[in-house]
């Protein structure tokens, strides 16, 4: 007997960004599966899929946000269910992948959580992970196999070509981050300059100085994820110190933790580009907060991994960390 077997994609959402998993399902042209979760009265977390997975390509979304450790069990959960229901591969795509800070050790007796997380997806059965914007590429090693890892740079340049005319500088808010802010700059054909900083207790940043001539034009800050605002506000007084005449901030993932709404309000910062990969609650959206969707960046990549092609050449082999 001969069978002719015929690949199907099948999307599902936790509950932590719907809207984006709605998004990208709506670019995919597929329908959003049904997890139907469900809490129990002591928080214990319950999924049943609606629909029949056996034999599909499952691609899992989840972005770790606010309660972070919910949403990432609630993935494993989901990843777990697909599995037993015998889907032929599951994909964990982790828009925002939480813990990625926490990617070393610093200091002795620390955990390597970023690891940890890594593990947690293996082992309730991801076969490969898709995520944005990594904070640091090693997190890539951390799985065993495929990682996607995927930019929001395209969308963040294509916004910068639209909205910004004169003398532009892309500055790095710290040197970890020159790599990053230099490929901007090249795109944007636009000098390159970065702030040394001194990092104090928790959330305390000390600029201490900036390598490049900022003096008269309009400075972006670039980074990866904004937090507590301590790095950008730092960074941006400085710029200002020293005689930029403009100062936005882009970021793909807005983390927004207290107290970086009332740091951002008063700071010198006079706008600030973040991507969807976490969701904004309203209590967090200013004017000044300019929210873009990486929803086409990621489906395009869902499509690449599902019809096996590359997904580097969607970024121009420009996606790695």
């Amino acid at each position: 007997m001969e069978l002719v077997t015929k690949k199907r994609l099948q999307l599902v959402s936790g509950r932590a960004n719907l809207p984006l998993a709605e998004d990208i399902a709506r670019h995919l042209g597929v329908k959003l599966g049904e997890p139907n979760i469900n809490d129990f009265a002591n928080g214990e977390i319950h999924c049943r899929f609606g629909d029949s997975v056996r034999g599909t390509d499952v691609f899992i979304m989840q972005t770790h946000s606010v309660p972070v450790n919910d949403s990432i069990f609630e993935q494993a959960i989901m990843i777990d269910a697909a599995k037993r229901a015998s889907a032929k591969r599951i994909t964990a795509v982790c828009p925002y992948f939480g813990y990625s800070r926490q990617d070393r050790k610093a200091e002795g007796r620390e955990p390597i959580t970023a690891k940890l997380v890594a593990d947690l997806l293996t082992v309730a059965g991801a076969n490969r992970i898709v995520s944005v914007d990594l904070h640091s590429g090693q997190i890539q090693g951390f799985f065993d196999g495929p990682v996607d890892h995927l930019t929001a740079m395209p969308v963040l340049v294509e916004y910068l070509e639209a909205n910004t005319t004169g003398d532009v500088v892309v500055v790095s808010p710290d040197t970890g981050r020159v790599k990053v802010a230099e490929r901007f700059s090249r795109h944007l054909d636009a000098d390159l300059a970065a702030v040394y900083k001194k990092r104090g207790g928790r959330g305390l940043v000390e600029a201490r100085g900036v390598m490049g001539e900022v003096a008269g034009r309009h400075c972006v800050l670039i980074d990866d994820m904004i937090d507590t605002a301590g790095t950008m506000v730092a960074a941006a007084e400085l710029l200002r110190e020293n005689g930029a005449t403009d100062v936005w901030a882009m970021a793909t993932h807005s983390v927004l933790s207290d107290p970086a709404v009332d740091r951002l309000k008063n700071s010198v910062i006079s706008r600030l580009v973040v991507t969807d990969t976490l969701p904004l609650p309203p209590e967090k959206e200013l004017d000044m907060i300019e929210v873009l969707s990486v929803a086409g960046i990621i489906a395009d990549a869902i499509d690449a991994v599902f019809e096996d092609t590359s997904v580097s050449e969607i970024f121009g082999g420009e996606n790695q960390a």
